[in-house]
């Protein structure tokens, strides 16, 4: 931007002090910049006459703030553009399901690029299938098709990535024998393996035991999956003495310099193998890299989230895009338990429209977002009792005052994460099609805490169409 734009162009970012950040914004309101560049803060940049808000990447989780108060940088940004007269552009390989449907119910206008830069050709995609390898007797973290392919890449002296999709890494319970998952009953998610022996569900706090076996076959390889990038750098360099190998983890990113200096690296051809976590997904372009393989493909399936088959989508194509992006022709392997699974098909298909039409047909079903609107109440208190208490006493209250036959409220259940430092939380879902009727629900609640005595030591905060599960 800067060669393009020069001196007009400025960066915010998270790096920054609260007075460097300030002076770029004041540089911004004396109109000595013309284009801010940073994340969703950049947003609030106080131009005088604002023209235009580029979103890129706009599927990403982070352009919704995890703090209170909790807004999407894509619904703000649109709202501020309305505001102002701007426009705003969105742009992703793999749009969000949210934005799809905009353009469908045409909130968005819709534009397509349907080549490649540089014309280069899509990679080949093949699915391994987990399921057979371990009837192979094959129990290692590399399928054999994988093993083979990394020995082509090491002899003709090209580069490989492997990425461990570690989404979801120790909640979900899984038959590696026939890739059955632990559901629950009535939410349509996977129920979480809990430290006290049980299986629960975070949506409506359905609970069973731990299984030994798989009810499905009677497999006694039933569990969480247990294999972090530590492991797979471990099992390569036994397989592979002689290839260089780097590793990319939060780990290995620790002080302010190491992400730039791994990828500089491969870039130079220092390493034949780069291992990583999503971070090494996200627009990376290296042209020697011919092979990809996406590890543990399903992990993000099972995730306690409705966005699950959706994140799943986005990271293995992503993942699939660092494959064959020069000369030379790109192959990608992805390794799963599932391979019947509309996301991991559309995404070896590379296929967005049907993944998008199986994906919303699953949302209008279960009455998610963005076909209907969802709510969550938190509520978080020491005192377990006194969380689930307030939660309840909100759920009975917004029973009577709210007498819509379309509402639903689901709860009170445990949040996700059920306790951190010592707070226990609490959770209250309410779904319906109307966003205005969820804000007087919000109201509601809010009025209900105030007239409420005694109630100092709960926290009650809310969340509209969460974007990672609670």
């Amino acid at each position: 931007f800067c060669a393009r734009f020069g001196t007009r162009v400025t960066v915010v970012n998270s790096r920054m002090t609260p007075s460097e950040r300030a002076d770029q914004m004041e540089r911004a309101r004396r109109g000595e910049v013309s284009i801010m560049i940073g994340p969703r803060s950049a947003l609030f940049a106080p131009f005088p006459d604002l023209g235009l808000i580029v979103i890129d990447e706009e599927h990403e989780t982070s352009y919704k703030s995890e703090v209170t108060p909790r807004y999407h940088a894509r619904e703000t940004a649109v709202r501020r553009a309305g505001l102002e007269h701007a426009h705003v552009v969105m742009g992703s390989a793999t749009p969000s399901v949210d934005a799809s449907y905009a353009c469908e119910t045409g909130a968005y206008a819709l534009f397509r690029m349907d080549a490649r830069y540089g014309n280069a050709a899509l990679p080949s995609v093949w699915i391994a299938d987990m399921r057979e390898e371990l009837q192979m007797g094959n129990r290692s973290i590399l399928s054999g098709k994988l093993r083979e392919e990394i020995e082509k890449r090491l002899e003709k002296k090209e580069q490989v990535v492997l990425f461990l999709n570690r989404r979801g890494y120790a909640g979900f319970v899984s038959c590696r024998a026939c890739g059955y998952v632990m559901k629950c009953p009535h939410c349509d998610v996977s129920l979480t393996a809990h430290n006290h022996g049980k299986l629960v569900c975070h949506y409506c706090g359905y609970e069973q035991p731990r299984v030994e076996k798989c009810p499905m076959c009677g497999s006694p390889y039933i569990g969480g999956f247990k294999a972090g990038t530590q492991q797979i750098e471990q099992v390569l360099r036994k397989t592979f003495p002689k290839a260089r190998v780097l590793r990319m983890d939060g780990d290995t990113t620790k002080t302010k310099n190491s992400y730039e200096e791994i990828l500089s690296s491969f870039a130079a051809g220092e390493a034949d193998i780069l291992i990583g976590t999503q971070m090494i997904v996200k627009g990376h372009d290296f042209p020697n890299v011919t092979l990809v393989g996406v590890l543990a493909a399903d992990l993000s399936l099972y995730v306690s989230d409705y966005h699950a088959a959706e994140r799943t989508f986005q990271l293995l194509t992503q993942a699939a895009g660092r494959a064959g992006r020069g000369e030379k022709p790109g192959e990608v392997i992805i390794q799963t338990y599932n391979p019947e699974h509309y996301s991991v098909i559309c995404a070896k298909n590379q296929d967005y429209n049907q993944f998008y039409e199986e994906e919303i047909f699953y949302r209008q079903a279960m009455r998610y977002p963005p076909v209907w609107h969802m709510l969550v109440v938190l509520c978080a208190s020491k005192e377990e009792a006194e969380a689930y208490s307030c939660a309840k006493e909100i759920a009975d209250t917004m029973e009577k005052v709210q007498a819509d036959k379309k509402l639903q409220m689901i709860g009170p259940a445990d949040a996700a994460v059920a306790k951190v430092n010592d707070i226990y939380k609490k959770v209250l879902y309410f779904k319906h099609p109307d966003y205005g009727v969820l804000i007087q629900i919000k109201d509601k609640v809010e009025q209900f805490m105030e007239e409420k005595q005694g109630v100092k030591n709960i926290s009650v905060q809310f969340d509209f169409d969460p974007v990672n599960g609670f």
